[in-house]
């Protein structure tokens, strides 16, 4: 965090602020009926693309952007909430869960640059860095119903699966790119989109190809817009947008807390989309 910055607190559905204590101790005491080796809790980067993060800023300005960010992460936990297709799990408010937002991100030693020396391990890494960090217990509000986004079983019927749940992890990882373009009227390419980007890496060759020729379509669509242009656009991204991981923080500078991290591995799950 630089000088000029606030330091930013874990935050829910509510708005409520809590101190890192407090949400040590709601999840430690969120975890009944669960085995030594489940996870008792999940990790979710929030984690717009600089443009995505540049609109919002046009939108809300800069202090603006970042209270969109968090009714985002709201939203998203809605998405999470539904995501699992259980009776009184629909919204995140059912969800014991806490997030915050993070202004920066640093070089760890999986970055290119830190490998070939042009960065240095836990060096703040430049740009728009802003996302947020979300920590959601196994368990929901209650304290009674499991909720496991590493369960994809969908059961020997539909009514088996309503009992032990299930988890759409492409459909929630769709749905933070369909979430923000609905609430902000982001335009995204179809070459930017999720769905593109997993059709081409698990789609059928029908699929590939019928996505190319949508593509191409809305391509063709969007020259014919830039000779005649009826209102003001959204220059196309460069690149896939939202990455919306359930994953660990890039890096953690302080070597007790990864070594106490260690130590608890049996504690947490982590998932990556």
């Amino acid at each position: 965090m630089y000088p000029d910055q606030e330091p930013e607190q874990w935050f829910s559905h509510d708005g409520t602020t809590f101190q890192g204590y407090e949400v040590k101790n709601r999840l430690d005491n969120n975890i009944a009926k669960l085995c030594h080796d489940d996870a008792k809790f999940f990790l979710i980067n929030i984690s717009p693309s600089q443009k995505e993060i540049a609109h919002l800023k046009a939108l809300y300005g800069e202090a603006g952007a970042k209270t969109e960010l968090k009714r985002f992460a709201e939203k998203i936990m809605d998405e999470y909430a539904l995501n699992f297709k259980r009776n009184n799990i629909n919204s995140n408010e059912d969800l014991l869960w806490f997030a915050k937002l993070e202004n920066n991100r640093y070089y760890s030693f999986k970055d290119k640059e830190v490998r070939n020396g042009s960065a240095k391990r836990g060096e703040p890494k430049p740009g728009e860095q802003m996302h947020i960090q979300v920590i959601v217990s196994r368990k929901d509000l209650t304290n009674k119903i499991k909720l496991s986004p590493m369960n994809n079983s969908r059961g020997k019927n539909a009514e088996h699966s309503k009992k032990v749940g299930q988890f759409d992890r492409v459909a929630f990882k769709a749905s933070g790119e369909r979430v923000f373009d609905e609430r902000y009227q982001f335009t995204r390419p179809i070459t930017e989109t999720f769905k593109h980007a997993n059709t081409q890496a698990n789609g059928s060759l029908a699929e590939r190809i019928k996505i190319a020729e949508q593509a191409s379509h809305q391509e063709a669509s969007a020259e014919q817009s830039r000779q005649h242009p009826t209102q003001p656009r959204i220059q196309p991204e460069e690149k896939s947008l939202l990455d919306l991981l359930l994953s660990k923080p890039d890096y953690d500078p302080d070597p007790k807390i990864r070594k106490k991290k260690r130590r608890r591995r049996s504690q947490q799950q982590e998932l990556t989309l």
